[in-house]
């Protein structure tokens, strides 16, 4: 056997150049040896700089092919018979093969033309083409443009594996090819006479696209299980996991309100920076539902908008639609000292009450009974923002249960300046400033509207040392009512003026500790609060936007026990808490906390809420909290709101998740409220088929754990007071290698009677039709199950130079 480089012949200087490069190289060596006998002397007068070897990259361990580098590459011939005429012609007979780059053909004979560049075969063709193989029996190809054809070929591609057959295949250049007659799938080749894919694609005629990862066909039939599922007389399919416009999995849903559904979703990749989803749903009961998802992102602006629209509800005789925007912008003043603006949109609205009711898988946006509808201009520069916004709300009312719409805000207008470390002093100084016309049309509300004007002054002084912090707080509250109509009291304007002193104080400790066989940084951090505001009647004042803040270890640190500005709490309060970490002394990770807080009153809270009642209890209730992360598997966190008097729990929350691995996770959750609710909320993802004994492949996140595989996965949200389901999803799923199979049920409470129940099927075709935002079974799970993970997220695989080897 003889190996001939053929395009060596026509360039002799390769050989001169490259013995010139060899003897150049050789001079910096000589340099280098005799820099390196100078510095062995020099080391009796100035000590050696000790500077670490370090590895340099170098072009030729790239892993990746350098594009263009084909055409610097010589092209290589073996066989068992080698004849020609240099520079024109070369005949290879017997086990022939021609090489040149990641270009490689084998065939029974192979005749190489050089002035054209073309390369002709017959017999036992196998030709690569950067990784993709085809087979054949007669063929020619122009190496440089990879230009050719092959007949009666069979193929296979590298990045997603698929493969199949056809009459004759065209090579336009080395990224598109069109096959006759052909056939594609990925399902892999099993041994016998008598297999066949699970499924597969028929069509007169299909082009791929390389260079955008396409493929089209005509005449399509695609077959599963032998059983014909669709034909159609046009298809494009993504060839890569990548963003392609296209038939999206269609789902089928079975809804106790509206009966079967069919969804059909289509992909419109519109640019790099822009998509829409548009969803397609036939439903028995109701009728035809269309929604389009429309997504942008430029340098300045992004954001996403859906409306769902059905022209004829069969079920409420009404024509329904839900409609919800985002949007977040930066403007340009072109004036540089006045800078950019930020711009916020969101939009939420729908057409009747009872939209929520029937659609309770709409939109997150629009699963609610209130739905804002909100838009802020804003400007910030060094400690100085302002703001404009503007808010209404889509009150959905319902007969037997009636709720108080929120106000609307027509305009709010806000300043504030936040200067940290200011001055000789190190002060931190903010002052808000804020005005708000508060309106609402529902008379539920009972109370007049009116605008609010409202400022805010402070000034801390933070002393931060190792070990220990202080910082002392001065506040002032102002705010002045111009009401439409009169308060009770016969005014229709008020004001308030509130002070507020306040001490923040705390300790850090460390020390080394050991536990378990693991060494540990162990903290330990007392904290105290003081807050000191004095009594100021407001029991006359309107209450537009302002609620008892919830009782957890943030607000518990705060001053201001409401939230909103109608409300100043009187307080005398100290607050004490300690917390307790275990730390990872090389990362810093927390393996373990524990944390108490409790708030001792010295005098009753007078302000209260409209219907309200005065605090007199001299000590809070205890909070009480801790986290365990001992491993990477584990992680759990408990909180406990315990009352000193009743020694009873008020509120518990206990929490926690194990994940061995990719597609195991378990998660739980026990949630009580005395007198108001105790749950327990329990999720999961699981291969079934560890039950007999089958752990599957560690193949990574996004590949699944081989085929062949049943997995269950669903969460269950279970009321222990009324001994009922509140929330289920239950899911199974199977993972075949070239297809993915699930059904999931799932159950919505819609009012404390009534719920909305619907099941779906799906079927997926790895390399075909690839995961998509809508496809519902995926966005139940993914939506509802903590940490739950797609079977398929990446299909495709990028070639290097040892993957293109053949």
């Amino acid at each position: 056997m003889r190996q001939r480089p053929i395009s060596s012949f026509a360039n002799p200087r390769r050989t001169a150049n490259s013995q010139r490069s060899l003897a150049l190289a050789s001079v910096p060596c000589a340099i280098a040896l005799l820099c390196a006998h100078m510095g062995v002397q020099a080391q009796a007068v100035e000590p050696e700089v000790d500077v670490p070897l370090r590895l340099q990259a170098s072009p030729i361990l790239q892993d990746k092919p350098v594009p263009g580098d084909e055409r610097r590459q010589p092209t290589f011939v073996l066989g068992d018979r080698i004849t020609g005429r240099p520079d024109l012609d070369t005949i290879v007979d017997g086990n022939a093969e021609l090489r040149r780059s990641d270009t490689i053909l084998r065939a029974d004979r192979i005749e190489y033309y050089q002035p054209d560049d073309l390369a002709k075969a017959r017999g036992n063709i196998r030709l690569n083409l950067g990784g993709n193989t085809y087979t054949g029996t007669e063929g020619q190809m122009k190496l440089e443009s990879s230009e050719g054809y092959l007949n009666e070929p069979t193929y296979q591609f590298l990045k997603n594996g698929a493969y199949g057959q056809a009459s004759r295949i065209d090579f336009i250049d080395d990224k598109r090819s069109v096959l006759r007659n052909a056939t594609y799938t990925t399902c892999t080749r099993r041994p016998g006479p008598s297999w066949m894919p699970d499924w597969i694609l028929k069509a007169s005629q299909v082009q791929f696209d390389n260079d955008t990862e396409t493929g089209q066909a005509e005449d399509v039939q695609l077959r599963f299980k032998d059983v014909p599922l669709f034909s159609l007389p046009y298809l494009s399919f993504p060839l890569s996991d990548a963003r392609k416009s296209g038939w999206l999995p269609p789902s089928i849903n079975t809804d106790n309100t509206s009966g079967v559904e069919l969804a059909v979703p289509y992909y419109w990749n519109i640019a790099p920076n822009r998509d829409a989803t548009i969803y397609t749903s036939l439903l028995s009961k109701r009728g035809i539902n269309v929604g389009t998802e429309f997504r942008y992102k430029e340098a300045q602006y992004d954001g996403t908008a859906r409306l769902d629209v059905m022209p004829a509800d069969r079920l409420r005789s009404a024509t329904r639609w839900g409609l919800t925007t985002a949007h977040t912008s930066s403007i340009n003043t072109g004036l540089r000292a006045v800078g950019d603006l930020t711009l916020n949109l969101s939009l939420n609205r729908v057409s009747d009450d009872d939209y929520w009711r029937d659609f309770p898988r709409a939109s997150s946006g629009l699963t609610q009974r209130l739905l804002s509808n909100d838009g802020t201009l804003a400007w910030a520069q060094g400690p100085f923002s302002v703001s404009a916004r503007v808010l209404k709300w889509q009150t959905l009312q319902s007969a037997g249960s009636i709720i108080t719409p929120p106000y609307d805000r027509l305009p709010q207008l806000t300043a504030r300046f936040d200067r940290t470390n200011w001055g000789s002093a190190g002060l931190d100084v903010q002052a808000e400033v804020d005005t708000t016309r508060f309106r609402s049309a529902e008379s539920l509300t009972l109370q007049p509207n009116g605008a609010r004007s409202y400022g805010l002054a402070q000034v801390s002084k933070p002393w931060q040392m190792p070990g220990f912090f202080i910082t002392p707080k001065l506040q002032m509250h102002g705010t002045s009512y111009q009401l439409d109509s009169p308060l009770a009291n016969g005014k229709t304007s008020a004001t308030r003026l509130v002070p507020t002193a306040s001490i923040d104080s705390g300790l850090i400790y460390e020390r080394d500790a050991s536990y378990l066989g693991r060494s540990f940084v162990q903290t330990l951090e007392p904290r105290a609060l003081y807050t000191f505001t004095p009594f100021r009647d407001q029991a006359q004042l309107p209450n537009y936007d302002t609620g008892v803040s919830d009782f957890n270890f943030a607000s518990i640190y705060a001053t201001n026990k409401f939230v909103g500005n109608d409300r100043i709490a009187d307080s005398n309060l100290l607050t004490l808490g300690v917390t307790s970490r275990l730390l990872e002394p090389g990362t810093g990770a927390e393996a373990m906390r524990l944390a108490f807080a409790q708030r001792i009153r010295f005098s009753d809270q007078k302000v209260t809420l409209p219907g309200g009642t005065a605090d007199t209890t001299r000590l809070s209730d205890m909070l009480l909290g801790g986290s365990v992360n001992w491993s990477p598997r584990w992680a759990t966190e408990a909180i406990v709101q315990f009352n000193p008097e009743t020694k009873r729990s008020e509120r518990s929350t206990l929490s926690g998740r194990y994940s061995p691995g990719n597609y195991r996770v378990l998660s739980g959750a026990y949630r009580y409220t005395r007198n108001q609710n105790e749950q327990v909320d329990f999720g999961w993802q699981w291969p079934l088929n560890d039950l007999w004994g089958d752990k599957g492949q560690d193949l990574g996140r996004g590949a699944g754990q081989g085929e062949g595989r049943w997995y269950s996965v669903g969460r269950l949200n279970y009321n222990l007071q009324d001994r009922k389901i509140v929330d289920a999803v239950l899911g199974f799923e199977y993972d075949a290698g070239c297809w993915l199979g699930r059904v999931v049920f799932d159950r919505v409470q819609t009012t404390l009677a009534t719920s909305n129940k619907r099941i779906s099927f799906q079927l997926e075709f790895v390399g075909f039709t690839r995961l998509g935002v809508g496809t519902n079974p995926l966005r139940t799970l993914k939506e509802n199950v903590p940490g739950y993970q797609y079977l398929r997220e990446k299909i495709t695989a990028s070639p290097s130079r040892l993957s293109t080897y053949d």
